[in-house]
């Protein structure tokens, strides 16, 4: 774990994986839960494929320190405590950590969000010029915001079967934004990423990141 500050001042906690010497620099995004086990192990899987990543707590604006267990009662402290931290302020801390991969010496720096770290990384893409690209897994939300054109390349990933992202949301995000990669994997549901989570599933997960590695690559080159 290593501590960054924000341009407003604000001190958090990121995990940090890979190093300066990685070819590649990667931000990872929090799902609801904060940085779990399942989190930092993604940030150490994309060490191994050549990315230097950072993966901000974002909660530590409303708590340090947060981590929620895959429950109903984790969903319902996580939305508690999203609800205390404005959107824009996450954003902030994010730019933040742009600025600290691009520090070490990283031309670009790519971002890839979880659940709500998805649409938060759709949001770095639309509302920051500080990423090169961008991936979301089970982004809820996004349709809500495709007004604005991402600006660097974009990927997103949604499972069939996730009863929180209806399939109207996935086709209302494909008609306004076509140039944005979209892939549906049918028998997943939310979530499908996690081994932690009853919703995992193994084939969807391999194979959404196998194409998120090859998408990051060939636009971090």
């Amino acid at each position: 774990m290593v501590a960054l500050t924000a341009t407003d001042g604000h001190s958090f906690d990121a995990w940090e994986a890979g190093s300066s010497e990685s070819p590649f620099a990667l931000i990872v995004v929090q799902e609801i839960f904060g940085l779990t086990d399942h989190i930092r192990n993604v940030c150490n899987d994309f060490a191994a494929e050549g990315f230097h990543v950072l993966a901000p707590a974002v909660f530590d604006r409303a708590k340090a320190g947060v981590v929620l267990p895959y429950s109903q009662a984790g969903v319902t402290e996580g939305l508690e405590l999203r609800s205390q931290i404005p959107s824009d302020k996450t954003l902030v801390d994010i730019v933040a950590c742009a600025k600290a991969l691009r520090d070490a010496g990283h031309k670009k720096v790519g971002i890839i969000g979880f659940c709500w770290g998805g649409l938060l990384a759709w949001l770095t893409a639309t509302r920051t010029h500080d990423v090169d690209a961008a991936i979301s897994w089970y982004g809820g939300g996004i349709g809500n915001h495709v007004e604005t054109a991402p600006h660097c390349p974009v990927e997103l990933h949604f499972g069939g079967e996730d009863s929180s992202i209806p399939h109207t949301e996935v086709q209302k995000i494909r008609d306004a934004r076509p140039e944005v990669e979209e892939y549906v994997y049918d028998d997943a549901g939310h979530g499908f990423g996690c081994p932690e989570r009853a919703s995992f599933n193994r084939d969807a997960r391999d194979l959404a990141w196998s194409r998120s590695v090859d998408f990051l690559k060939t636009h971090l080159a």
